[in-house]
């Protein structure tokens, strides 16, 4: 009862607006506080991630320019990997989630409180990524050069095939022109007489 008559008691009493104007950014000063502290924890848990993929990311060939490998500060620390996929915590501050953007939606390739076995997701998510570029590139070259793996053997040809082939051309051209003509001046031909 104590608790109850001091809490009446300070309803009761005239306070100023300053005194509870301070109380208020007190309490949000300390609900900050606490906000401030599970930023840095999380920023904290994505460092030591990053720490253990240091060796593994040190080994991607630098002229590979779409991984980031960068912790991004704001309310919601992540470790990012590239552009669509990053590591960041779930709500209890303790998960990792492993995710990817596609164009379905939002993606989870590992969850887990165990540090170790999202690092390898990350791991298989980078080794993947390079072994589809490498693909990509070599499917290029293929496009731009395609007799460079299998050249196709040309069929010679004769020059007289091409020189017979030409004139049957020419001479069903002429049947077929003269044909037409026929038919246009069929008329004509037919007043001179020319026609049975």
């Amino acid at each position: 009862m104590p608790e109850a008559s001091a809490d009446k008691a300070a309803v009761d009493s005239p306070r100023k607006l300053s005194d509870v104007m301070r109380e208020v950014k007190n309490a949000a000063a300390d609900r900050g506080d606490v906000v401030v502290e599970m930023r840095e924890a999380s920023r904290m848990r994505l460092e030591l991630l990053a720490q253990e993929l240091e060796p593994f990311f040190a080994e991607v060939p630098r002229d590979i320019e779409w991984f980031d490998f960068a912790i991004s500060s704001g309310s919601q620390p992540r470790l990012w990997i590239d552009a669509v996929s990053h590591v960041g915590l779930g709500r209890d501050r303790r998960t990792y989630r492993f995710v990817t953007d596609t164009r379905l939606g939002r993606t989870v390739l590992a969850e887990s409180t165990d540090l170790n076995l999202v690092a390898e997701q990350v791991k298989r998510y980078v080794a993947e990524r390079l072994i589809e570029h490498q693909k990509a590139m070599a499917g290029e070259a293929k496009a731009v050069l395609p007799h460079a793996e299998s050249p196709m053997p040309r069929k010679r040809r004769s020059g007289w095939r091409v020189f017979l082939r030409g004139l049957l051309l020419f001479v069903a051209g002429a049947i077929v022109g003269l044909a037409c003509a026929v038919a246009l001046f069929w008329d004509r031909l037919a007043a001179l007489g020319l026609t049975y």
